[in-house]
């Protein structure tokens, strides 16, 4: 009968096991997913009309093709670590010229964004961009992307706040 117990015991734990790894196991990332729901966040944000969207997000996907290059290079050259100063001393200043290089994508397209909506967009943009990667960044420290969830919470202060 003890083995009975044990062995109903063993199973039991087993399938908690299981069940609590299913619900914790992270959502798998989408870059399409991410993609839609940082332009839908950048047109709420930033009030853009539809119009205003379709003019904005071609140019807007340029630069992030670009950026991601640039990106891509930076990840590249930072896994592995130089073995000696002057190799250190090299991959930092390619690191600083890559820095240098998104910089300047940025301030490109930022003229490029000022020639199709007002300035007042473009800013909001700007912070939305960033405040979108916040919130993502926010939520997958916390287990999972959240910003629906932290949109849904900002909503619900600004009606108490009313």
């Amino acid at each position: 009968m003890k083995r009975f117990y044990l062995a109903f015991l063993v199973v039991l734990i087993s399938a908690i096991g299981v069940s609590a790894q299913d619900k914790q196991s992270p959502q798998k990332f989408s870059p399409e997913k991410f993609d839609a729901d940082l332009q839908e966040f950048i047109k709420k944000e930033a009030c853009l009309t539809d119009a205003e969207a379709d003019r904005f997000f071609p140019i807007y996907k340029e630069m992030q093709t670009k950026q991601r290059n640039v990106y891509g290079r930076q990840h590249h050259r930072g896994m592995q670590k130089p073995q000696d100063e002057k190799g250190c001393k090299k991959a930092i200043q390619e690191r600083d010229k890559m820095e240098l290089e998104i910089k300047h994508i940025q301030q490109t397209y930022h003229t490029k964004f000022l020639e199709i909506l007002p300035a007042t967009k473009v800013y909001d943009i700007i912070h939305a961009e960033d405040k979108f990667h916040r919130r993502m960044l926010r939520g997958w420290h916390n287990g999972g992307p959240s910003h629906k969830n932290n949109s849904q919470n900002q909503q619900r202060k600004e009606k108490t706040q009313k």
